[in-house]
């Protein structure tokens, strides 16, 4: 025993650590995955320590792993209340003592919670960080006895961020106050330069500096021209997540409430989600998305963060993110258990435009919008790229790719053709001077566009544009050709887009293309949109149930069956969400070895002793009933089992190297969510909208 830090120590157990005791013990894994260990290790020792892991890649377990092997209690600060409760839930379904204060409870509930932490009978205590910002929080902490601050979310402290929250800068407070308990900073998406910016405002300098791949090889990245989006995000749904449940991101909250019901309408369950619905309609409809299966929430940015479901096999953008930060942390949301998913997205000319407009006319000083420039700038040009997109975005977040190609995203699965624009790039910039010199007026791509075409629009023969020199110069182009042309201009920054009306207008940039000093090579627009193919689908036509047993043998796949009935049917009993019960995963790797007692099915990955102990006569029992599975001693049986096996099982823990983007966060029972909003968390809190 460690008497400084109170600590087992190797030589206490044998040459093996209490951290991977615990691991095992608690959680169910033999291992830990990637750069988990260290982090852990490093922190038990009393270090500090900053963490960026993607989502899925196991963060939570970073902290609540050495709250348990610490003396004291473990304080998570965590922004989201919805996070918070489901965190605890889950770690009380796995035996540990776990609790939070905000201000969803009454006066008893939080004196019963402080009073427990008193006593030293938590391991883990959730607290918003508004929380600490109260005098009587922080002197509640100094009567207690904590192993370590745990910052979740780290990136929030961040202001030029797109999740900043005002509150975060004063949690330099902890190190300060208590310059002897180890602190961890933890974030799933993080540029150099953030990065740094956690470090600096957290006030951790002396913090050892862990990075994760951000890389996420299950989730295919996809994005099409946009026309229809409706009809487009329809079409991808019936034809390659029928029955799956997904997110969907709008820009505005009147188009998640147009779109939710235009889905209903056609045969898909989904439920709007934004801040300007009232509390009990957003945590009705978020408890749904936790609890039922194949449901589709079509949100603003609002929604997401803190939400744990490891079966979301697809997040759909019909609206532009901000920023490749947002795009990255709200697509990552697909496919925590590491199973094949989706980002897809539609894109447009009016989406280069409209985002243009609203740093223009939005709040914030010069250099705050030219930081959104650059943000939406580096977005553009993912959009917009002939390369790889995995390699492009894994490249803005300085990681290197291991290849160039990764062979699961559009880009790769259907090369882009590029061409020479430089013809037509001229045409275009030069119907914008004309419209300028010669009459002293600007337009939109639209009248641009006709003029280029030589049509005798009304507005065309309003302004006598039909007399102007480049009328009908451009007709070697359909009009989709003209407008895929202005929005790849307006992302290369050789056109801008100017006032309300979104009037294009030149740029420094400009002169070069016209002046014939460059030229400009230009994205060939396809002819429908790039599809999942079918091997790479894992199955994500048809039915959600047939996609889970896909991978089973075949003999397994009734046994597979019979094990998510009885599990669905238990959820309804506790009422939580089937996944807190068993992922998948875990259901897979059981149907597959047909344990016959406990002590076998002791040895499935994600089956920890508090598990095991509530769950594992009912399993037993469904086996007993269900012959079939796979032969245990059969090492090709076996086999498909190895993925399943994977912390893809269950939300906390992680899995062999060879398992790509296994989530790693435990997810058990789910209380039901507070029917009101929270003051304490800004969980309504949304960037500028447009209707």
């Amino acid at each position: 025993m460690d008497e400084t830090t109170g600590t087992v120590t190797d030589t206490d157990t044998g040459g093996e650590s209490e951290a991977r005791r615990t691991l095992h013990r608690v959680f169910g894994y033999e291992s830990f995955r990637g750069e988990q260990g260290a982090v852990i290790e490093h922190v038990v020792a009393g270090g500090d320590a900053v963490v960026l892991m993607p989502t899925g890649g196991g963060k939570s377990l970073c902290y609540q792993i050495p709250s348990l092997v610490r003396r004291g209690t473990g304080v998570v600060v965590s922004p989201l209340i919805a996070l918070m409760q489901d965190q605890v839930d889950a770690l009380r379904a796995l035996g540990v003592r776990a609790g939070f204060m905000n201000s969803t409870q009454d006066f008893d509930e939080r004196r019963s919670m402080e009073a427990q932490f008193l006593a030293g009978e938590l391991d883990v205590l959730y607290l918003a960080p508004e929380r600490l910002r109260l005098d009587s929080t922080l002197s509640l902490l100094a009567r207690g006895e904590i192993s370590v601050f745990a910052i979740d979310e780290a990136h929030c402290v961040a202001q030029w961020g797109h999740d900043f929250r005002p509150d975060y800068l004063a949690l330099s407070v902890l190190g300060e106050r208590w310059p002897d308990v180890p602190r961890i900073a933890l974030t799933a998406t993080a540029t150099h330069a953030t990065h740094e910016e956690i470090t600096r405002r957290l006030g951790m300098p002396d913090a050892k500096h862990f990075v994760a791949s951000f890389d996420r090889p299950n989730i295919q990245y996809r994005i099409v021209p946009k026309s229809e989006p409706k009809k487009q995000l329809l079409s991808f749904l019936k034809e390659e997540h029928a029955g799956d449940a997904g997110i969907v991101y709008c820009l505005s909250r009147n188009s998640t409430e147009k779109i939710a019901e235009y889905l209903c309408r056609n045969g898909v369950e989904a439920v709007p989600y934004h801040a300007g619905l009232d509390a009990g309609t957003r945590a009705t409809h978020q408890a749904r998305f936790l609890r039922e299966e194949g449901l589709v929430v079509v949100a603003t940015i609002a929604f997401g963060m803190g939400i744990d479901k490891p079966d979301v096999r697809f997040v759909a953008h019909v609206d532009l993110p901000k920023s490749v930060e947002g795009y990255y942390q709200e697509t990552g949301r697909a496919g925590r258990d590491g199973e094949p998913s989706t980002a897809w997205m539609a894109y447009g000319l009016q989406d280069v435009v409209q985002q243009r407009k609203l740093i223009q006319g939005g709040e914030g000083d010069e250099a705050f919008r030219r930081r959104a420039a650059s943000h939406l700038d580096s977005m553009l040009a993912l959009c917009e790229t002939v390369q790889c997109r995995r390699a492009q975005l894994l490249t803005y977040f300085g990681q290197e790719p291991t290849a160039p190609a990764c062979g699961n995203c559009d880009t790769c699965l259907a090369p882009p053709e590029t061409w020479d624009g430089t013809v037509v790039s001229q045409k275009l910039l030069s119907t914008v001077v004309r419209l300028k010199r010669e009459r002293n007026q600007k337009f939109g791509a639209g009248q641009i566009i006709d003029i280029l075409l030589g049509r005798k629009t009304a507005k065309v023969i309003q302004f006598d544009h039909d007399q102007l020199s480049v009328f009908g110069i451009g007709e070697e182009l359909a009009e989709a050709e003209w407008r895929g042309v202005v929005r790849q201009l307006l992302a290369q920054g050789l056109l801008a887009v100017e006032g309300e009306y979104g009037t294009l207008v030149l740029t420094e940039e400009s002169a070069t293309v016209l002046g014939r000093e460059r030229d400009v090579l230009l994205r060939k627009e396809p002819k429908k949109p790039t599809t999942r193919s079918s091997s790479s689908a894992g199955g994500a036509k048809g039915a959600k149930g047939k996609a889970a047993a896909a991978d089973l043998p075949e003999s397994a796949v009734p046994v597979f069956e019979a094990l998510r009935a009885w599990r669905g049917a238990t959820a309804k009993e506790q009422g939580v969400p089937a996944y807190v019960i068993f992922h998948d995963a875990t259901l897979r790797e059981i149907a597959t070895l047909h344990p016959s007692s406990l002590a076998e099915l002791g040895g499935v990955s994600g089956l920890g002793e508090k598990k095991l102990a509530t769950y594992g006569e009912g399993v037993l029992e469904v086996l007993a009933q269900t012959p079939g599975g796979g032969a245990p001693a059969s090492p090709e049986a076996s086999a498909p089992a190895a993925p399943a096996a994977s912390p893809a099982a269950a939300p906390t823990a992680l899995v062999p190297a060879s398992r790509p983007a296994a989530p790693v966060r435990a997810k058990a029972p789910v209380a039901p969510v507070p029917q009101h909003s929270d003051p304490e968390f800004g969980w309504d809190e949304e960037p500028p909208e447009y209707e």
